[in-house]
């Protein structure tokens, strides 16, 4: 086998694995498969590395999730790809030595012995939606303090009664130490509340009464782990639409919750991995294509053909699927751009006008949890929103900085915390655009610090001066304070995640981005070094009329593109859609704007060059929500083969190569006017894009290649980006259990304070030995 054909892939495990027989599980599976590599426990779990095949690796994690010893049992698998160091053999290794680090476990999915409890009519916790054990519950969302135990925790309010006394004290039993252990004479309850906060069900019959008047067509918010959702008939088209109206939200895809995996074969086409991600501890939301039966609303997710995903993962959740046997909308309990309800009157005050009816329980949530979402992408899970399941468990680095914090970005931020060797990050929070967002994102700092005990030396940030995170840190006294550039913190954020040192090629094409030059960065090509980034190579720019406006109006972004692409001769573009979407007068008074420069900052954006190629073609021309164009141009790729690929130029200029899109822009329009299919432009703009990749790959020296940013959510591209670059040789590096996208960041910050504080030890350790010398020498 050839030594490019070998990866190395890491796994940790969490959860009940140590005493259960899953080293000598693992070592067989290892051996049957012909894997190389090692298993050893840690004072974390099992530890794994393997070497292989890709194709043969995924099947081994497929294995390990499906075929593991029945006793034990999994709350946490992460894995990630690396590049192989080409071990000999599989061994069982001794257990490793050391301090236990203080690691809060995400909360957990219901096991299956749990769900067997609440359908067993002669359990005594029958029927009870707070049904949990050692290897399933609630954690994060619980715990007020380290050590994690029964009195730092949400449930000290609830004194345990004989039964899970003894329960919780035998050594022998599954809720052994259980902290969350309770039953319904000792335990949580539920009752459904009016919109004014009155009590109208206790109990079962509260839960009965909510799947009465979901099936009716009612909007209920239903407390659950780490905040409310709000629940709706996902069949019911004029439900679904007055939630979208209550809620303010346009378009933009609601999750949906299913009973089981053949309900949702019923309505989607799920693969291996797939099924993996839906029925693991984590129960992320999935996006599958949807399948050939109708019978969802269409407001559900207009216009596209994925279906967000998720099964319950709650015996809360559990017994309501059961009782409405129908798929159900389930959103964060919000309004949109502000974070998840919490609590009971917080839910009535906030979501009053939104939901008929609250169906509450007495279980107080520590800290709001969304669910995370995830996606297949090239044969490996790839995190789009990190949250419930994987948060806060954290990245292994090497040479962290310690006490660092970071503030992350402005859009879909996220906090994170270096502690030794590790860099804790937060679960997601979202964009900081209210004043209830920003209160978000101060509770979860300084639920960070407090949890961790962290006394912070550095404080890094984004490079943005108006972004409210960045605003935040500014404040902050007694401590560094460290701007990093918004691309060089996506760059490192994938290398960190991938342990890729530098040199490397990081291309990190997204939105937006403050440049040091002050123009808005978002399609960069960045050679990383050890001691920081240069800027090889980016799109060429163009101007952004209205600023914030052309953000939200691909028409606007289109405009400014066709005018530097055409200058004078625009008449040959008046018929397309574009143009037709403003009026003559609009059309003057953005031209005036773009020749004189008037609030039309320049941006080397490759997602405002999705918005432009999306509003040429007449597919949106203004975006309901954030990425809606670039969204619904992948869509159309869709089924489409084809590897052809418009002309583009590369020149040089002082800031290094500039990529002119402009022969790209000009071959579109011709396409557009001979009545080429959309489905066709849409996959040919995607391959030129990506051989824009592969051509500056190509003039830079680096054979390690990094994507990152929000372009890089986008399936279609990213897998033929990969694919390309390794037909030419490079090795490619992508997201995994980090975002691509802005929540990512607050990792890349980290990373760029630690090789700042590395290179300075290195420079006062050269100068002291320079100073040694010197002394020697005279």
């Amino acid at each position: 086998m050839g030594s490019d054909q070998l990866q190395r892939v890491r796994a940790v495990i969490h959860g009940a694995v140590q005493g259960v027989g899953f080293r000598p599980f693992i070592y067989r599976l290892a051996e049957e498969m012909n894997l190389k590599g090692w298993v050893i426990n840690n004072t974390q779990g099992v530890f794994i590395e393997a070497e292989a095949e890709p194709e043969v690796l995924q099947r081994f994690l497929l294995r390990i999730a499906r075929e593991k010893p029945a006793i034990s049992s999994i709350q946490g698998f992460e894995h990630t790809y690396l590049d192989p160091v080409h071990y000999t053999k599989f061994e069982i290794r001794e257990s490793a030595d050391g301090a236990k680090t203080a690691l809060i476990l995400p909360d957990i999915a219901t096991c299956g012995d749990c769900q067997q409890e609440i359908f067993d009519p002669g359990n005594r916790r029958y029927r009870y939606p707070f049904t949990n054990c050692t290897n399933c519950g609630p954690r994060f969302t619980i715990i007020e303090a380290l050590p994690y135990d029964r009195p730092r925790t949400s449930m000290r309010v609830f004194e345990m009664c004989s039964d899970c006394l003894a329960e919780y004290r035998n050594p022998h039993d599954r809720r052994f130490h259980a902290q969350p252990n309770a039953c319904p004479n000792c335990g949580p309850h539920l009752e459904l509340w009016d919109e004014t906060g009155g009590v109208v069900g206790r109990g079962d019959d509260a839960l009965l009464q909510a799947v009465a008047a979901i099936k009716a067509g009612l909007i209920v918010a239903v407390k659950g782990l780490g905040g409310f959702h709000l629940m709706v008939d996902a069949s019911n088209e004029v439900a679904v639409l007055r939630l979208r109206q209550r809620k303010r939200r346009e378009e933009k895809p609601f999750a949906l919750m299913f009973s089981s995996l053949p309900r949702i074969l019923e309505y989607a086409i799920v693969d291996a991995m797939e099924e993996r991600l839906l029925r693991s501890p984590e129960a992320p939301i999935v996006l599958v294509r949807r399948g050939m039966r109708d019978g969802l609303a269409p407001s559900v997710a207009p216009g596209n053909p994925y279906l967000g995903a998720m099964l319950p993962y709650t015996p809360l959740h559990h017994l309501l699927m059961q009782e409405l046997g129908i798929p159900v909308v389930a959103t964060s309990g919000n309004v949109s751009d502000e974070p998840i309800c919490i609590h009971e009157q917080e839910a009535i005050l906030r979501l009053r006008g939104i939901a008929d009816l609250f169906l509450v329980h007495n279980r107080p949530i520590v800290r709001h949890v969304d669910d995370s979402v995830v996606r297949v992408m090239a044969g490996r899970e790839l995190v789009l929103r990190r949250a419930r399941g994987f948060a806060p468990l954290p990245v292994l680095v090497d040479n962290a900085a310690p006490d660092v914090i970071a503030v992350g970005a402005h859009q879909k931020n996220a906090v994170a915390a270096s502690v030794g060797n590790q860099v804790f990050i937060s679960q997601h929070i979202g964009d900081l655009e209210t004043v209830a967002a920003y209160g978000a994102f101060e509770q979860v700092l300084a639920d960070f610090t407090e949890l961790y005990e962290l006394r912070p030396k550095t404080i890094a940030c984004d490079l943005h001066p108006e972004y409210f995170s960045t605003q935040y840190a500014r404040k902050q006294r007694g401590v560094d304070f460290v701007p990093v550039q918004h691309h060089y913190a996506h760059a490192l954020s994938c290398m960190a995640e991938n342990q890729v040192e530098p040199p490397a090629l990081g291309i990190t094409w997204d939105g937006s981005g403050y440049g040091p030059d002050g123009t808005v960065w978002g399609g960069e090509f960045l050679r990383i070094t050890p001691t920081g980034f240069e800027r090889v190579a980016h799109l060429r720019t163009f101007q952004l009329p209205g600023g914030e406006k052309a953000v939200k109006e691909p028409r606007r972004v289109a405009l400014s593109v066709l005018h530097k692409t055409f200058s004078k001769n625009l008449d040959v573009c008046r018929d397309l859609p574009s143009l037709r979407a403003f009026t003559s007068e609009e059309r003057s008074v953005l031209g005036g704007m773009l020749e004189r420069g008037l609030h039309s900052p320049h941006t080397s954006s490759a997602g405002r060059l999705f918005d432009a190629v999306a509003s040429i073609i007449g597919l949106r021309q203004v975006c309901r929500f954030e990425g809606q164009a670039a969204m619904e141009l992948e869509f159309l790729t869709h089924n489409v083969e084809t590897d052809g690929a418009y002309e583009f130029d590369l020149t040089a200029s002082a800031d290094g190569q500039v990529i002119d899109w402009a022969p790209m822009v000009r071959a579109v329009v011709c396409d557009v006017h001979d009545g080429v299919s959309n489905g066709v432009i849409a996959a040919q703009f995607h391959n030129t894009l990506v051989e824009m990749m592969v051509r500056v790959a190509q003039c830079c020296t680096e054979r390690k290649v990094v994507l990152s940013g929000g372009c890089f959510q986008n399936r279609y591209l990213t897998e033929r980006a990969i694919k390309r670059l390794r037909e030419e040789g490079f090795r490619t590096y992508w997201h995994q259990r980090v975002p691509p996208n802005d929540g990512g960041i607050a990792l890349g910050q980290v990373a760029a304070v630690s090789r700042m504080k590395l290179r300075s030890v290195a420079e006062e350790e050269g100068a002291a030995l320079c100073a040694l010398q010197f002394q020697e020498k005279f």
